[in-house]
């Protein structure tokens, strides 16, 4: 059985992340610093992230560690399922992006929906809650991101990309293009299918 080396990663993080949050002196800063540089150089050498972007990964985060929370719309028209194509890699995700502070859940995905695919809406439905690293998405990260995933109606705008997407169409269930995996997973869409055609039968998909 092959040894899981990013869960070991995953551990020495959270310690690390934590004991330099309440590190009482130089001195403790400095042994949780040294943690976080040996869980880089696991993660970089045992994955294929290279050296810069498992640095950038592990430092980014900071305090306490707690779950990141990423947010999408789930939007459908006449059967077809609205998706943007992401410009960082090529495919196609359900819009959505990471929460910000002092915004609402459901705030927030309407401000993602907005600002990748240009339409105006309002989240109607909660649909799922899933953790991230359980659902097969890659690369993995070192720590818990949730998805939230609501069902939006349209209630403005028009079609329109972003900084962050190339473009925004719909599609039926049977034409789904390439997908961002790292964001949109396909088995993810074939269940809001159902939830959307029985509503008043299938509950909030967690974990």
């Amino acid at each position: 059985m092959l040894f899981d080396w990013f869960h070991v990663v995953s551990r020495l993080k959270a310690i690390a992340q934590t004991g330099k949050t309440y590190a009482r002196d130089e001195f403790e800063l400095k042994r949780h610093g040294d943690i976080q540089a040996i869980a880089t150089e696991i993660i970089a050498h045992h994955t294929d992230l290279e050296a810069n972007t498992a640095r950038k990964m592990l430092q980014d985060d900071t305090g306490y560690p707690t779950p990141k929370v990423d947010c999408r719309g789930v939007i459908f028209k006449e059967e077809k399922i609205l998706l943007v194509r992401e410009i960082e890699d090529g495919g196609w995700t359900l819009p959505g992006g990471w929460c910000d502070n002092g915004m609402t859940p459901s705030e927030n995905v309407e401000r993602e929906v907005w600002e990748e695919s240009g339409f105006k809406v309002r989240a109607v439905r909660l649909l799922s809650v899933f953790d991230r690293n359980k659902q097969g998405h890659t690369p993995p990260y070192p720590f818990n991101i949730y998805k939230m995933f609501f069902l939006c109606e349209i209630v403005g705008g028009a079609a329109k990309t972003s900084n962050e997407t190339s473009d925004v169409q719909f599609f039926g269930q049977e034409d789904i293009p390439p997908l961002s995996i790292g964001r949109t997973l396909p088995h993810q869409i074939k269940r809001f299918y159902e939830q959307y055609r029985h509503a008043d039968d299938l509950s909030a998909d967690f974990d």
